[in-house]
């Protein structure tokens, strides 16, 4: 692996923002100095450019085994890497979903030989496999976490069994993350809505069928039970003003046993963009109308959601072509999460040191990720430099994704990602992909 030394460049970590040389060696983080010299290497001149962490998305549905046509491993893999995430934590529901700990590792087999980014995978929970599940506390420093889908129906992984929960919460060691969202709350309004509009049913009702008061019931019940048996419980992609009550930022997140996520499509669009995108931009949990999304922001910039990510979650053109009600939900992010949240530091909504915060330390803190998402000496050197003078247009061309669609198809983000730093190997390089070196899998302090 051959030595990189990235002059004069802008490093974005640890809240500052300093210009630094930095030497890459053997796939670590070697030196960070204001001058390095008498090394030699592959050299990139970051004059102007900023150098930060990875980005490490802790949601991404990347299909594979299973339902390959909308994606693999290695196709999305590629593009995340070329959107800048170096790291990413997959979640069970794949077919078959990751249920037992042979199909898990099935998954990680298939990752070490084509993911381009450092990967690590969800273990999933059903009504029925408690047992099964608990065994992944022999290898809580391999796997990232476990997966209950709390109240909404995912294929065979809705949880509603009370006693699977309470087995679950008090006798994991592993982080629990949820989804949540009340099914009988959702069926209702299903119902409700049917009767009301029949056929006329459209994207804009989506976030009044799966409402508030959806989101808020299902993730207080989530934490009524970590708080009954102290687990550490992270909620996935909030979406609501009314579920930020339901969590502190009075304590360091290093120390939190409750926290929580928001993802990029939450903070970017709101229910009046489903005029123009309708079910290309259905998704569950909703997006819902304009005082959520700005309440989101508020709650990530105090503290009370703790990290931002994807929920990337591919479907094919076809599929969103469909009627609202046979279309399913989900929306490919993962390769536009980095620009899309830039384009916000340069519209003044947070600074770039806060951004690196929530899409790459936070997700090193909450699950304990062994030497990563920083920029440190001795760390595995996960970066992506940054070009905030250049601007990206997302054609059909140059998406990534195998769906080969994206809701932003024609949008032109103020930003560019020019260079990708895989554990020391530079995977993308101004369009280039070099796929010669997979990533690596991620490690846990348990």
């Amino acid at each position: 692996m051959q030595n990189i030394i990235i002059r004069n460049i802008s490093v974005v970590n640890e809240g500052s923002t300093t210009v630094q040389d930095v030497l890459i060696r053997n796939g670590r983080i070697e030196k960070i100095a204001p001058q390095i010299s008498g090394v030699e290497g592959k050299e990139i001149n970051g004059e102007g450019k900023h150098l930060l962490p990875g980005v490490i998305d802790d949601q991404v549905h990347f299909r594979e085994p299973g339902l390959t046509e909308k994606a693999t491993i290695q196709s999305e893999a590629r593009a995340a890497v070329a959107g800048g995430t170096t790291s990413f934590m997959e979640m069970p529901n794949t077919k078959p979903a990751a249920l037992t700990q042979e199909l898990l590792e099935d998954k990680y087999n298939i990752a070490a030989k084509g993911s381009l980014a450092n990967y690590s995978f969800f273990m999933g929970v059903a009504n029925d496999n408690a047992e099964e599940v608990l065994k992944a506390n022999a290898k809580k420093d391999r796997v990232c976490g476990i997966k209950i889908f709390m109240g909404s129906s995912t294929g065979n992984m809705l949880v509603d069994n009370y006693l699977t929960l309470e087995k679950i919460f008090s006798e994991t060691e592993l982080l629990i993350a949820t989804h949540c969202e009340d099914e009988k709350i959702i069926r209702a309004n299903m119902e409700k809505y049917k009767q009301e509009k029949g056929d006329r049913l459209s994207a804009a009702d989506h976030p009044l069928i799966r409402n508030e008061e959806a989101c808020f019931e299902s993730s207080l019940v989530a934490i009524q039970f970590a708080q009954k048996h102290n687990s550490r419980l992270h909620i996935l992609h909030i979406s609501t003003e009314k579920e930020l009550q339901l969590f502190s930022n009075m304590l360091p997140l290093a120390e939190k046993r409750i926290t929580a996520e928001v993802c990029v499509h939450h903070l970017w669009f709101t229910a009046d963009d489903y005029t123009k995108y309708g079910n290309l931009i259905k998704c569950n949990p909703a997006i819902k109308a304009p005082h959520h999304r700005e309440a989101l922001w508020q709650g990530m910039l105090d503290n009370k959601l703790d990290i931002i990510a994807t929920d990337h979650a591919p479907h094919t053109w076809d599929e969103k072509q469909q009627t609202y009600l046979q279309a399913p939900s989900g929306v490919p992010l993962v390769q536009h999460s980095l620009l899309m949240m830039l384009e916000q530091v340069k519209a003044g909504r947070f600074t770039i040191e806060k951004m690196v915060e929530k899409m790459s330390h936070a997700p090193a803190i909450c699950f304990r990720i062994k030497e990563r998402g920083y920029i440190r000496e001795g760390y595995h050197a996960d970066c992506v430099i940054v070009d905030l003078n250049q601007s990206t247009t997302v054609t059909k061309e140059n998406i990534y994704y195998k769906c080969g669609w994206s809701p932003f198809e024609g949008h032109t983000f103020p930003a560019a990602v020019t260079h990708t730093i895989v554990s020391g190997h530079l995977a993308y390089e101004n369009g280039q992909f070099n796929e010669n070196q997979p990533g690596q899998r991620l490690l846990f302090n348990a």
